[in-house]
């Protein structure tokens, strides 16, 4: 469903006014019109949102959550449209709103337009209208970019989380009606690909066969940004303390810690422990700075002067660190149960070393107010499921070495 604007905003009069006919007049459109947009969205959701007959009234079990969701979706955009100008709440339509997005995106009306698959001056004069509207210019250029104004990023943010509520009422709808849509998308940082993702999508496919999932990685920082703008659902990893910004919740699945390792033979490996010193005459794989693995491995290895650290190589893929430490005398440092299988096959060994304070929670990061769907609160009731198993399963062991 990609319904307009103006249809969704005669959508919640006729909820509100408890009639059509009080709907178009508060709409200032016909009522012929105002029964148009509703059959329309009636037409797209494939079932009935109000009741139509002289025994019923008011909305169908579909048309409140389908309403609770619009109110959601609008509530967002309106207060930004507001803010630049009241007149755009009735004025702006999804089509300037898309273009203002991919225009912010690309930073060129050029690019913005092949995204979209439109012709530049379509793009253009979406753009041109919502800052005629506005009064102000919602782009500078510097160069050959195409610098969004303050107003527009907050503009092109609250499109994106209404237009993100709105696949959500649709997915919603269909769930009612027994159909799959939409899809899940999930913001994965290391140790969640390699552990809790591969056994949730598992069982969640398992129940459900042939809703989308899509698992995108990438720095934390870019993976946050794409959560706060109703990009991606929910995020699964190491979790931030304090939480980053206040939009955004974050619930602990199990807790992990790290550990150092290195190839079978490497001359570290025995069963004392080494010295600082000694860890320190050897080139070292870490997670690249600003994670929190990174801060506790800084944190442990202090006491050494950086004139007397050695080497580094920043990486988070541990297929890397495992063939770079098969062949050399690197060091690595991996959370403890992103290298259990590692470990256990004998490929890597952990190193008699503790890093003290280095038991961290992993869990999902969450926006504040997100209405998760059906699909998605089951995705996150496996996540859960998952991480109980693993913190079991760790028992005291993580603490011991």
């Amino acid at each position: 469903m990609t319904p307009s604007l103006r249809h969704l905003r005669v959508f919640l009069a006729v909820l509100d006014q408890g009639t059509i006919t009080a709907a178009a007049r508060l709409c200032n459109i016909s009522q012929p019109a105002a029964s148009q947009a509703l059959a329309r969205l009636e037409s797209d959701a494939g079932m009935a949102l109000i009741h139509h007959g002289r025994d019923a009234s008011g909305p169908t079990e579909a048309g409140q959550a389908y309403g609770r969701r619009v109110r959601r979706a609008l509530g967002r955009l309106d207060t930004a449209l507001a803010g630049l100008a009241p007149r755009l709440v009735l004025t702006a339509t999804r089509a300037q709103l898309t273009a203002l997005i991919a225009v912010r995106d690309a930073e060129n009306f050029t690019l913005a337009a092949q995204r979209l698959g439109l012709s530049q001056p379509t793009v253009h004069r979406a753009v041109t209208q919502l800052e005629s509207e506005a009064g102000r210019p919602l782009f500078h250029r510097m160069g050959k970019r195409m610098q969004p104004a303050r107003a527009a990023q907050a503009l092109s943010d609250a499109a994106r989380l209404c237009f993100s509520e709105l696949e959500q009422a649709a997915a919603e709808l269909a769930d009612m009606a027994g159909r799959e849509a939409g899809r899940i998308v999930i913001g994965a940082m290391p140790l969640s690909r390699s552990i809790v993702l591969p056994r949730a999508i598992a069982e969640f496919r398992r129940l459900r066969p042939t809703m989308p999932l899509a698992v995108l990685d990438g720095p934390y920082d870019d993976l946050l940004a794409g959560l706060r703008r109703g990009e991606i659902d929910l995020l699964i990893g190491a979790l931030r303390n304090p939480a980053p910004v206040a939009d955004v919740v974050q619930q602990a699945l199990f807790t992990d810690d790290l550990v150092l390792v290195a190839r079978p033979g490497h001359p570290l490996v025995g069963p004392s422990r080494p010295e600082l010193a000694d860890l320190a005459r050897h080139p070292w794989v870490l997670p690249r700075e600003g994670t929190p693995s990174r801060a506790h491995f800084e944190r442990f290895v202090a006491p050494v002067p950086p004139e007397g650290r050695p080497a580094v190589i920043e990486s988070s893929s541990p297929i890397l660190m495992r063939e770079l430490l098969g062949m050399t005398d690197h060091i690595g440092c991996i959370s403890r149960l992103q290298a259990g299988a590692e470990i256990a096959l004998g490929v890597v060994v952990p190193l008699p070393v503790r890093l003290p304070g280095s038991m961290r929670p992993i869990g999902i990061t969450l926006r504040e107010d997100w209405l998760p769907t059906a699909a998605q609160d089951q995705f996150v009731a496996i996540l859960r499921q998952v991480g109980q198993g693993l913190d079991q399963a760790a028992g005291p062991s993580a603490t011991a070495t």
